[in-house]
């Protein structure tokens, strides 16, 4: 009896398996195919959408940090009282709050068995915001701290002297620390512009809807798709750039 040849049976049970699946992506056909798949993803008008929920979830986020930090930064910083060295500490700790920590506890509070459940945010938009706002409450506060502790002490003499309105006062002290004041919102705006911890435990990543850019990124590096994953990266940098190059400009303006 004919012998068959060694590897026959292995090549009738599998034949296409060993051939395709040597590296796919290897071949330069493949690799041809997956940039341009990764380019035309990049185009496309879902990108764009992902972009747009990026800026506006942060800029909701950074508006009322900025808002609500900044004043309080303020009253710490004129007052002198009990346990204010414990709270300027508390607020440097918090300025290495996990994101994920955040992203738990908001989903607690937001989820339908929680106290905020009938809020009825959660996997929104919105409620992204709101955990971005508690990751850059306490590096707004903690910062624009440290830039009021760089002002002038006779500067703050002179305006306790004259008698100002507290919120006249204030304002000179904030005009004469704005470099470390905007130093400070540039800060934060890149500490939650990319990150992704939060956002998809509050978000879920739903598509045309609550997915970011981060969130992409993750998703289709799970995916495999590392090329479109890079892709989304260098345009997260091409963003974020762009908008910390408007508040640069602002710094300048500010300073003439």
């Amino acid at each position: 009896m004919d012998r068959e040849p060694a590897g026959s049976a292995f090549d009738r049970c599998v034949p296409p398996l060993g051939r395709n699946l040597v590296p796919a992506r290897g071949r330069p056909d493949a690799k041809r195919s997956i940039g341009r798949h990764a380019v035309t993803a990049l185009l496309s008008g879902e990108t764009a959408a992902i972009c747009l929920t990026s800026v506006k979830t942060s800029a909701l986020a950074i508006s009322v940090a900025s808002v609500t930090g900044i004043p309080l930064a303020l009253w710490t910083s004129s007052r002198e009282f009990a346990g204010k060295s414990l709270l300027v500490t508390v607020f440097n700790t918090l300025t290495a709050l996990p994101s994920v920590f955040v992203g738990v506890l908001l989903y607690t509070l937001l989820s339908r068995s929680g106290p905020l459940g009938g809020l009825g945010i959660l996997y929104t938009w919105p409620a992204m915001s709101l955990g971005q706002t508690l990751l850059a409450f306490p590096l707004i506060v903690s910062l624009t701290l440290a830039a009021l502790g760089r002002t002038d002490v006779r500067l703050r003499k002179e305006l306790t002297v004259l008698g100002l309105p507290a919120w006249q006062s204030g304002w000179i002290l904030i005009k004469e620390a704005r470099f470390g004041v905007l130093a400070a919102v540039v800060a934060a705006f890149g500490r939650i512009f990319t990150e992704v911890g939060s956002a998809l435990m509050l978000g879920g990543n739903i598509r045309h809807a609550t997915r970011t850019m981060t969130t992409a990124i993750a998703m289709e590096t799970s995916k495999g798709e590392f090329e479109l994953g890079l892709g989304l990266g260098f345009l997260l940098l091409a963003v974020a750039l762009a908008i910390n190059i408007g508040f640069h400009r602002l710094q300048e303006a500010a300073g003439s």
